[in-house]
């Protein structure tokens, strides 16, 4: 739930070496450097590879056709020149160079601009090339990445060259190259070491030192794997323990509200309904009431799929809370979603005698002032509002339950700050991201977490259609009739003004459509609207007096248009599939069959990708088949990205490393629940250093 980074070495003895001091380092490489965000040596220390070129042995020629090929399809090739051809072409620099090993011939190939490779080799030459492997007739063609030029009775020695991400102005080369001078230097500043020592002995790992050695410059690949493994087991020893420690932390106060749940309570929440709660939702509202019923605050987190009931749900604690005159506040990320759940709630809770407040940073003076009393006096048992609810002024007489919607797209200050406005109330996250169970067991191992997994009865599946942007003119006669039947639409793009990407945007294709769609009525909305702006649009699509509303991504969650039943989403290989299923939410929510057309450039390979959406409707499965393609560090959008602090692991690769990391840190801080024992230093140092856990651990 934490912005943080987690470091696996903690902070040096003594104060860091700056980078500047380093050799190789000048006045405009230092400040390149620190555009990464590398300012001491400890972080360059810590700035890991991401690959490795494997330069150790050239492949004979004859091999290489059959050669296994490396992560990025390259090869190394050793020969003499026996012939250079060289051109230029429209800017552009063509050699190609015939070289001969003793089985045979291979062409080692160069083509772009600022190559300045014209005129350097002649006949007779030994060169060393690597570069990605291409099939000809001919031949074995080689387009050359690097190259090196060896005397006549040079012995090739090559090496295992890393590679970091690097920017325009300062290459990996060049970080390389200031690693391997200094890497002594920056070994001799290592502090204690996250691992105790007999855990790391247990699990095989050898010292410290030689693993970041290792790291930077390995041998062999099984040496920087194996180095690699040791810091990414110490990444989860980490985590795990952050999570322990937190669920620890709170399952020892027992200063919130225990609030009675009457045997009627379910009885008079179904009598306000007119339909029948889900089999999920019942789970899910008995855990969140169980919660509620102890001194211990509550902390969970209710995941559900698009149209699950998870408004409801939250109703539902909110009513525990009104029934033993605590208040609530809902908090969500934008205007839109926060009136959404007020208009939403209003009838229901009206019904159940509850009153609410509307609060929103547009709202008149006047509005507000009446609704910061109403919530101040107790008059007022909810308060359902954007970050507004924040500010100094609002106050709750005696606020029990905190909900925050859509969680992740809030910050660690903003979550502390509406709990601060009551004692130790109560905490329900939700989120309409449907989260791999991976993902959700390690990144939330902090919180209790329910699913809703089914939806209402009643609701009919969206059917899915991917299409090549050159069927765009059926996908046109496909809203019209639409449309003509007494539906509506969404065409959404990703960008609000054209730019240098040539993705689709907003304000073009409001101008586009007005051509296509002469007789229709069209909108638009998008994120530099005022709020009121973007409200007055939304108020106009729901009441039938916009036909076609062209948006942006801010239509992505919380938007509620019955009548809205088809859903274009141009550029759909900009998004992820969770995003898109998200999207894909907003219709469907009436009784008319819906349907959702994802549109992708035809020289774009999308269909495998978005197929998964055309054959599932179901969130959870949709989230797996994501992480599965993209992988956990492209996927913590579900958390926001950077928020796992994590460098090197990837918790859908390694999940299962998590779970032994999870393991070890439950039977270390079973042993030694403050970590105070010598031997755990380096892991206490590490957790002191996380911002959340840091008056913990020094309190300890």
């Amino acid at each position: 739930m934490r912005s943080e980074r987690i470091s696996w070495n903690v902070l040096t003895k003594e104060k860091p070496t700056d980078i500047g001091e380093l050799q190789g380092v000048g006045e405009k490489s230092l400040r390149l450097f620190a555009e990464l965000g590398l300012v001491t040596a400890k972080d360059l220390l810590d700035y890991f590879p991401f690959r490795y070129d494997d330069l150790r042995e050239p492949t004979p020629t004859a091999q290489l056709l059959n050669a296994a090929e490396h992560e990025r399809g390259e090869v190394n090739a050793l020969g003499s020149v026996v012939a250079v051809h060289e051109r230029r072409a429209r800017g552009y620099e063509i050699v190609e160079v015939r070289a001969r090993d003793e089985s045979g011939e291979f062409i080692a190939k160069w083509i772009g601009r600022h190559r300045y490779v014209i005129g350097r080799f002649r006949e007779g030459m030994r060169l060393f090339v690597r570069g990605r492997l291409e099939r000809s007739l001919g031949g074995p063609v080689i387009s050359v990445s690097q190259h090196r030029v060896l005397g006549a009775d040079e012995q090739y020695r090559g090496e295992m060259v890393p590679v970091y991400r690097a920017t325009a102005d300062l290459p990996s080369r060049k970080i390389a190259s200031v690693v391997k001078k200094n890497l002594a230097l920056l070994l001799s500043s290592l502090g204690d070491d996250v691992l105790p020592a007999p855990l790391a002995r247990e699990r095989g790992y050898g010292a410290l030192r030689d693993a970041y050695r290792a790291v930077h410059a390995p041998a062999t690949p099984e040496e920087a794997s194996a180095a690699r493994e040791r810091f990414v087991f110490s990444e989860f020893l980490v985590l795990a323990s952050a999570a322990h420690l937190r669920r620890a932390q709170r399952e020892g106060e027992h200063d919130a509200a225990s609030l009675a749940v009457p045997s009627s309570l379910l009885a008079e929440l179904e009598s306000s309904l007119a339909f029948i709660l889900t089999s999920a939702q019942r789970r899910a509202i008995e855990q969140i009431w169980r919660d509620m019923s102890r001194d211990v605050p509550m902390n969970r987190l209710l995941q559900g799929d698009v149209g699950s009931g998870k408004t409801l749900v939250a109703a539902a604690a909110v009513l525990l809370a009104a029934r033993n005159g605590y208040q609530a506040a809902l908090m969500a990320p934008t205007e839109i979603l926060a009136a959404q759940h007020r208009d939403k709630l209003l009838p229901l809770l009206t019904e159940l005698r509850i009153p609410l407040e509307f609060i929103s940073g547009s709202q008149k003076q006047s509005e507000r002032q009446r609704a910061v009393e109403r919530l101040g006096s107790g008059e007022a048992a909810l308060a359902i509002g954007t970050h507004a609810l924040l500010t100094e002024s609002v106050e709750f007489k005696r606020l029990g339950l905190a909900i925050i919607d859509e969680q992740h797209r809030f910050g660690v200050a903003h979550r502390a700050k509406l709990r601060a406005k009551g004692s130790s109330p109560h905490t329900l996250h939700m989120t309409a991201t449907p989260i791999p169970r991976t993902l959700a067991q390690s990144l939330y191992a902090d919180l209790d977490q329910s699913e809703l997994d089914e939806l209402p009865p009643g609701r009919t599946p969206v059917q899915t259609f991917a299409v090549r942007l050159s069927r765009i003119e059926r996908v046109y006669d496909f809203i019209r009739a639409g449309v003509a039947r007494g539906g509506q639409a969404y065409v959404v793009a990703p960008l609000i003004e054209e730019g240098e990407s040539g993705a689709a945007s907003v304000l073009a294709e409001l101008e586009h459509l007005r051509d296509v769609f002469a007789d229709l009525r069209l909108g638009l909305v998008h994120g530099r609207l005022a709020p009121r702006e973007k409200e007055e649009v939304m108020k106009a699509f729901a009441g039938g007096d916009i036909d076609v509303l062209v948006a942006t991504t801010v239509i992505e969650v919380g938007v509620d248009i019955p009548n809205a039943s088809l859903m274009i989403v141009l550029d759909a290989q900009r998004y992820g599939l969770a995003q898109l299923h998200q999207l894909r939410g907003r219709v469907g929510r009436g009784a008319a069959q819906s349907y959702c057309v994802l549109v992708y450039p035809d020289d774009q390979d999308e269909a495998k990708r978005l197929a998964v959406l055309t054959q599932t409707n179901d969130g959870f499965e949709i989230a797996e088949a994501d992480l599965a393609m993209r992988g956990s560090g492209e996927l913590t959008g579900t958390r926001q990205s950077g928020e796992n602090g994590l460098r090197l692991g990837d918790l859908a690769r390694d999940f299962a490393m998590y779970r032994q990391a999870r393991a070890a840190a439950e039977t270390l801080l079973r042993d030694d629940p403050v970590l105070q024992s010598p031997g755990n230093a380096g892991l206490h140092a590490a957790l002191e250093a996380t911002p959340s856990l840091r008056e913990l651990m020094s309190s300890s």
